[in-house]
């Protein structure tokens, strides 16, 4: 089997100083990227700056004798996304790859965290996914080329307890890749996202003794295919954790039509209408949107033309 490799391709990792984002960095470098190595060094909680981390990995990247620069501006602002896009044209030329994997996180419950708490990790995650595709998304069009792989988390699917901020931040990480990849089809860009789990520094308090091996690397390999040339998918998830790789997606049951509802019948008609024994899987390329408004109205045509033989 021929090494998939990144020969001239310009890559853009955010939060790539430690964890997962240094594994995707030391990766996509070994297989021949320029890697920009984007890392402000901030705590857990988002606070502070440190620019060793991203400066440590830009060394290890060179000592193996790849190409590398560190970059320490904040995705949390829409002035540091464009910065750190810059970086990448301005001294590269291009950006063919982008992996925006930056976070943070501040814990509570929903009775009691604060409106600056749900902003802060929104602000990284979110907002800033937004921050870094904006700038990249046109020039990457422009140059009829690019692969954008941004991260959610089962926390984002699932949800979990205190993180209502780091939930809805990971939840609307799906929206944005999928606007991305219907919007890039035509430009040759796809947009997916990672779904990584690993034991990192986000792990710090946790008793992970009774984990398997969750490295970062196990990890990285899935992003380096999405991150290559010949990734054949775009508007998919990805989940990797502890050595499995799955696809995530969103399904709809066929449900039930009728021509008009009471309250009363919505209940009668719950378990029929929560049936998964035959769901709608519909892709988000070329058109999910379309195809489920175009099911939609179909059963009603259907339900119809079944009234219709039933009197």
């Amino acid at each position: 089997m021929t090494d998939l490799r990144f020969d001239d391709r310009v890559a853009v990792i955010t939060g790539a100083g430690r964890g997962l984002g240094r594994a995707y960095a030391l990766l996509l470098a070994s297989r021949g990227a320029t890697v920009v190595v984007n890392d402000p060094g901030s705590s857990i909680a988002g606070d502070g700056a440190d620019a060793s981390p991203a400066a440590a990995v830009v060394e290890e990247i060179r000592q193996a004798g790849g190409r590398a620069i560190v970059n320490t501006e904040s995705v949390a602002t829409a002035k540091g996304g464009q910065a750190i896009i810059d970086a990448a044209i301005e001294g590269f030329g291009r950006i063919d790859i982008l992996i925006h994997n930056a976070g943070n996180n501040r814990y509570a419950s929903l009775t009691e965290m604060s409106y600056d708490d749900f902003d802060a990790v929104l602000d990284v995650h979110l907002r800033g996914a937004f921050h870094v595709v904006r700038p990249a998304f046109p020039a990457m069009c422009a140059a009829g080329y690019g692969r954008i792989v941004l991260t959610s988390s089962i926390g984002g699917i699932y949800g979990n307890h205190k993180v209502a901020n780091y939930g809805a931040a990971k939840a609307g990480i799906m929206g944005l890749s999928n606007v991305a990849a219907l919007e890039g089809q035509e430009h040759g860009v796809a947009s997916n996202v990672i779904i990584p789990a690993a034991v990192t520094r986000l792990a710090d308090g946790l008793d992970t003794t009774a984990y398997p091996p969750m490295g970062p690397d196990l990890a990285a390999p899935a992003v380096g295919w999405l991150a290559h040339e010949s990734c054949s998918i775009t508007g998919e998830m990805l989940v990797a954790i502890a050595g499995r790789i799955a696809r995530a997606f969103v399904a709809e049951t066929p449900g039930v039509y009728q021509p008009s509802w009471t309250i009363e019948q919505v209940g009668e008609q719950i378990d029929a209408i929560r049936d998964t024994a035959d769901p709608w899987i519909l892709p988000v390329v070329p058109s999910g949107h379309t195809e489920h408004i175009t099911r939609s109205f179909a059963r009603t045509t259907e339900g119809a033309a079944h009234v219709g033989q039933s009197l």
